[in-house]
């Protein structure tokens, strides 16, 4: 049976998702605390993940980003600026790791960028994209819709962040929640789910 998810008009009068607050946000600048979010990360062996470029306007050009790579986990969410050498360095090694599961959606998407951009391929991916069709819903789910289907919640995202400036040297908070819950929601859907590290594994790309 084929299903359809749910409009945006109708995911909106559902309650609001419970996404992770400002405080449970790193932005890590120090070699430290680069080096320790990289830790944690590898050690979870699962993260919830997404990009975000600073968006282009005129035909033709093209995009350097992307600007931001965010993981998140189960209580917490770091937020990596690649303008960062460091951030650069330690996202382009978990990016590549086949020891940590990435979780998200739309993840083909992101491979051409990352490639382009840092030179690695991006490796040990869970595209929840790829599990709903499995389950037979029609079209592409974004998050949006797939925490409408899942948790019965709604998942409000903004234009004008969508659109904002991720190349910025500081991030505003409504652009770190933003980053960060588009992660952690990634995570919440695969538990939702029923799916874990192990149990996702067959489903890799």
């Amino acid at each position: 049976m084929r299903l359809i998810a749910q409009t945006k008009a109708e995911t909106a009068l559902l309650e609001p998702f419970q996404g992770l607050p400002l405080e449970c946000i790193q932005v890590p600048k120090t070699v430290e605390a680069i080096e320790r979010a990289g830790r944690e990360i590898a050690g979870s062996g699962v993260a919830g993940f997404d990009t975000e470029s600073k968006p282009t306007f005129n035909a033709g050009e093209k995009s350097s980003g992307p600007h931001v790579v965010q993981f998140a986990l189960r209580d917490r969410a770091f937020i990596f600026q690649l303008h960062r050498a460091e951030c650069r360095a330690l996202v382009s090694d978990l990016l590549q790791s086949g020891r940590v599961l990435k979780v998200g959606f739309g993840l083909r998407n992101d491979r051409g960028q990352i490639r382009s951009s840092l030179g690695v391929t991006l490796r040990a991916i869970l595209d929840l994209d790829h599990v709903f069709r499995k389950r037979g819903y029609r079209g592409q789910i974004g998050v949006r819709a797939a925490i409408g289907a899942v948790l019965k919640q709604s998942f409000r995202k903004s234009k004008r962040l969508t659109t904002s400036n991720w190349a910025a040297s500081d991030l505003t908070p409504g652009q770190l929640l933003y980053a960060a819950n588009d992660a952690f929601a990634a995570l919440r859907v695969m538990e939702a789910l029923g799916l874990n590290g192990q149990s996702a594994d067959t489903l890799r790309e």
